[in-house]
Protein backbone atom coordinates (compact mmCIF):
# COMPACT_ATOMS: atom_id res chain seq x y z
CA UNK A 1 0.00 0.00 0.00
CA UNK A 2 3.11 2.15 0.55
CA UNK A 3 3.75 1.88 -3.26
CA UNK A 4 0.59 2.16 -3.98
CA UNK A 5 0.67 5.76 -2.31
CA UNK A 6 4.21 6.75 -3.62
CA UNK A 7 3.03 5.33 -7.22
CA UNK A 8 -0.04 7.97 -6.76
CA UNK A 9 2.37 10.61 -5.34
CA UNK A 10 4.28 10.44 -8.49
CA UNK A 11 1.39 10.96 -10.79
CA UNK A 12 0.14 14.07 -9.24
CA UNK A 13 3.29 15.65 -9.07
CA UNK A 14 3.98 14.55 -12.73
CA UNK A 15 0.66 16.01 -13.75
CA UNK A 16 1.66 19.18 -11.72
CA UNK A 17 4.80 18.98 -14.09
CA UNK A 18 2.58 18.93 -16.87
CA UNK A 19 0.03 21.74 -15.92
CA UNK A 20 3.22 24.43 -15.19
CA UNK A 21 4.55 23.43 -18.27
CA UNK A 22 1.62 24.24 -20.05
CA UNK A 23 0.98 27.37 -18.52
CA UNK A 24 4.44 28.80 -18.95
CA UNK A 25 4.87 27.94 -22.91
CA UNK A 26 1.27 29.15 -23.64
CA UNK A 27 1.27 31.77 -21.05
CA UNK A 28 1.77 34.33 -24.11
CA UNK A 29 -0.73 32.37 -26.77
CA UNK A 30 -4.22 32.58 -26.34
CA UNK A 31 -5.78 29.21 -25.87
CA UNK A 32 -9.20 28.00 -25.94
CA UNK A 33 -11.61 25.42 -26.23
CA UNK A 34 -14.50 24.23 -28.40
CA UNK A 35 -17.43 21.74 -27.74
CA UNK A 36 -17.71 20.34 -31.72
CA UNK A 37 -20.48 17.97 -30.80
CA UNK A 38 -22.54 20.61 -29.03
CA UNK A 39 -22.45 22.94 -32.09
CA UNK A 40 -23.45 19.58 -34.47
CA UNK A 41 -26.20 18.43 -32.03
CA UNK A 42 -27.52 22.05 -30.46
CA UNK A 43 -26.98 24.69 -34.17
CA UNK A 44 -29.98 25.29 -36.27
CA UNK A 45 -28.62 23.04 -39.13
CA UNK A 46 -27.43 20.46 -36.73
CA UNK A 47 -31.49 20.07 -35.48
CA UNK A 48 -32.97 20.23 -38.94
CA UNK A 49 -29.86 17.22 -39.92
CA UNK A 50 -31.26 16.04 -36.73
CA UNK A 51 -35.18 16.10 -37.46
CA UNK A 52 -34.31 14.88 -40.90
CA UNK A 53 -33.03 11.52 -40.07
CA UNK A 54 -35.37 10.86 -37.35
CA UNK A 55 -38.07 11.11 -40.19
CA UNK A 56 -36.52 9.00 -42.60
CA UNK A 57 -36.47 6.64 -39.54
CA UNK A 58 -39.53 6.73 -38.43
CA UNK A 59 -41.27 6.48 -41.84
CA UNK A 60 -39.03 3.75 -42.19
CA UNK A 61 -39.82 2.27 -39.30
CA UNK A 62 -43.58 2.02 -39.53
CA UNK A 63 -42.18 0.30 -43.31
CA UNK A 64 -40.65 -2.25 -40.96
CA UNK A 65 -43.08 -2.75 -38.86
CA UNK A 66 -45.97 -4.03 -41.74
CA UNK A 67 -43.25 -6.32 -42.91
CA UNK A 68 -42.68 -7.95 -39.63
CA UNK A 69 -46.70 -8.35 -38.94
CA UNK A 70 -46.93 -10.16 -42.34
CA UNK A 71 -43.78 -12.33 -41.56
CA UNK A 72 -45.60 -13.14 -38.16
CA UNK A 73 -49.03 -14.05 -39.78
CA UNK A 74 -47.19 -16.63 -42.07
CA UNK A 75 -45.39 -17.91 -39.61
CA UNK A 76 -48.81 -17.93 -37.44
CA UNK A 77 -50.44 -19.69 -40.48
CA UNK A 78 -47.46 -22.12 -41.50
CA UNK A 79 -47.65 -23.62 -37.27
CA UNK A 80 -50.89 -23.92 -37.57
CA UNK A 81 -50.75 -25.91 -40.95
CA UNK A 82 -48.27 -28.12 -39.70
CA UNK A 83 -50.37 -31.09 -38.92
CA UNK A 84 -52.34 -30.89 -41.92
CA UNK A 85 -49.32 -30.16 -44.34
CA UNK A 86 -47.17 -33.10 -45.86
CA UNK A 87 -43.60 -32.74 -43.91
CA UNK A 88 -41.53 -32.07 -47.18
CA UNK A 89 -44.35 -29.12 -48.12
CA UNK A 90 -44.28 -27.59 -44.43
CA UNK A 91 -40.22 -28.09 -44.53
CA UNK A 92 -40.67 -26.03 -47.75
CA UNK A 93 -42.72 -23.39 -46.44
CA UNK A 94 -40.06 -22.99 -43.24
CA UNK A 95 -37.21 -22.15 -45.42
CA UNK A 96 -39.17 -19.60 -47.96
CA UNK A 97 -40.52 -18.10 -44.03
CA UNK A 98 -36.97 -18.10 -43.39
CA UNK A 99 -35.43 -16.48 -46.23
CA UNK A 100 -37.92 -13.82 -46.17
CA UNK A 101 -37.07 -13.34 -42.95
CA UNK A 102 -33.22 -13.32 -43.38
CA UNK A 103 -33.98 -10.81 -46.76
CA UNK A 104 -36.01 -8.75 -44.27
CA UNK A 105 -32.83 -8.63 -41.43
CA UNK A 106 -30.83 -7.44 -44.24
CA UNK A 107 -32.72 -4.86 -46.01
CA UNK A 108 -33.10 -3.56 -42.11
CA UNK A 109 -29.30 -3.86 -41.52
CA UNK A 110 -28.89 -2.17 -45.15
CA UNK A 111 -31.33 0.92 -44.02
CA UNK A 112 -29.00 1.69 -41.04
CA UNK A 113 -25.80 1.60 -42.70
CA UNK A 114 -27.29 4.13 -45.39
CA UNK A 115 -28.77 6.13 -42.64
CA UNK A 116 -25.28 6.13 -40.96
CA UNK A 117 -23.89 7.52 -43.87
CA UNK A 118 -26.15 9.96 -44.51
CA UNK A 119 -25.33 11.35 -41.21
CA UNK A 120 -21.87 11.21 -41.69
CA UNK A 121 -22.09 13.01 -45.03
CA UNK A 122 -24.45 15.75 -43.61
CA UNK A 123 -21.66 16.07 -40.61
CA UNK A 124 -18.90 16.47 -43.18
CA UNK A 125 -21.00 19.39 -44.91
CA UNK A 126 -21.36 21.12 -41.21
CA UNK A 127 -17.97 20.67 -40.44
CA UNK A 128 -16.56 22.15 -43.64
CA UNK A 129 -18.79 25.27 -42.75
CA UNK A 130 -17.67 25.37 -39.64
CA UNK A 131 -13.58 25.17 -40.66
CA UNK A 132 -13.64 28.75 -42.10
CA UNK A 133 -15.55 30.55 -39.26
CA UNK A 134 -13.30 29.14 -36.63
CA UNK A 135 -10.60 30.31 -38.54
CA UNK A 136 -11.67 33.61 -39.02
CA UNK A 137 -12.59 33.45 -35.26
CA UNK A 138 -8.79 32.66 -34.33
CA UNK A 139 -7.79 34.94 -36.60
CA UNK A 140 -9.42 37.74 -35.29
CA UNK A 141 -9.43 37.12 -32.14
CA UNK A 142 -5.74 36.32 -31.84
CA UNK A 143 -5.79 32.62 -30.79
CA UNK A 144 -3.06 30.60 -30.57
CA UNK A 145 -4.74 27.05 -29.88
CA UNK A 146 -7.92 26.01 -30.08
CA UNK A 147 -8.58 22.57 -28.09
CA UNK A 148 -11.38 20.16 -28.26
CA UNK A 149 -13.48 20.38 -25.27
CA UNK A 150 -13.64 16.54 -24.83
CA UNK A 151 -10.02 16.79 -23.83
CA UNK A 152 -10.31 19.17 -21.22
CA UNK A 153 -10.29 18.15 -17.66
CA UNK A 154 -11.04 21.87 -16.19
CA UNK A 155 -10.86 25.02 -17.49
CA UNK A 156 -12.21 28.22 -17.08
CA UNK A 157 -15.72 28.96 -18.78
CA UNK A 158 -14.87 32.14 -20.62
CA UNK A 159 -12.14 30.02 -22.52
CA UNK A 160 -15.55 28.28 -24.24
CA UNK A 161 -16.19 29.30 -27.47
CA UNK A 162 -19.06 26.88 -28.38
CA UNK A 163 -21.94 29.38 -28.32
CA UNK A 164 -20.15 32.16 -30.18
CA UNK A 165 -19.21 29.87 -32.76
CA UNK A 166 -22.24 28.07 -33.32
CA UNK A 167 -24.15 31.59 -33.49
CA UNK A 168 -21.77 32.53 -36.28
CA UNK A 169 -22.59 29.38 -37.65
CA UNK A 170 -26.27 29.98 -37.20
CA UNK A 171 -26.14 33.27 -39.53
CA UNK A 172 -24.00 31.77 -42.10
CA UNK A 173 -25.51 27.73 -42.32
CA UNK A 174 -29.23 27.29 -41.28
CA UNK A 175 -29.72 24.42 -43.51
CA UNK A 176 -28.25 22.08 -46.00
CA UNK A 177 -30.08 20.22 -49.37
CA UNK A 178 -30.82 16.81 -48.29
Amino acid sequence: SKSAHLFSMKKIIFLLIIIVNFEYCYADNKVVYIDINNILNNSIVGKSISTHLQNIRENKSKEFLLIEKKLLDKEKDIIKKKNILEKKIYEEQVLLLNNEVKEYNLSKKKFNKELDKKKIQYTKIVLNSLNPIVSKYVDENSISIVLPKKNIIIAKKELDITIIIMNLLNKNLKQIDF
